[in-house]
């Protein structure tokens, strides 16, 4: 098997009942979250679920119009770019590229089969 060079980075949660799913994952793995909002002023609460060895993520807070989901984010070096790349490939970009005040930059993409996935470029130093 080789190795790649994108890794996955992060996940994220997304629910309508984001007490219910701290708790779910609280009660399941050990994980503990701390709220930290975000660009739309919804809740945003990060865990460091991963440790040492793992991944981190968090749960987003919906609201409800939208199915609850699960995604996992691959961190690129350009986002705009891996869009256009997914395209060519026969994906589609749901979420065009944004980028937050602190410089963190995202999209969702769905894949070929239709399986949704993120994309993401740290804000740089």
């Amino acid at each position: 098997m080789s190795r790649s060079t994108t890794p996955i980075t992060w996940f994220e949660i997304g629910t309508d009942r984001p007490e219910d799913a701290e708790r779910f994952y609280g009660e399941m793995f050990g994980w503990s979250f701390e709220e930290q909002g975000s660009a739309n002023g919804g809740s945003y609460r990060v865990t460091g679920a991963g440790g040492d060895n793992g991944i981190g993520g968090a749960i987003r807070a919906t609201d409800g119009t939208s199915p609850n989901y699960v995604v996992f984010y691959a961190e690129v070096d350009d986002v705009a770019e891996t869009c256009r790349r997914a395209e060519a490939a026969g994906g589609r970009v749901l979420v065009p590229a944004r980028t937050t005040p602190s410089g963190l930059t995202s999209a969702h993409l769905l894949d070929s089969t239709g399986n949704r996935l993120g994309v993401f470029s740290p804000p740089k130093p």
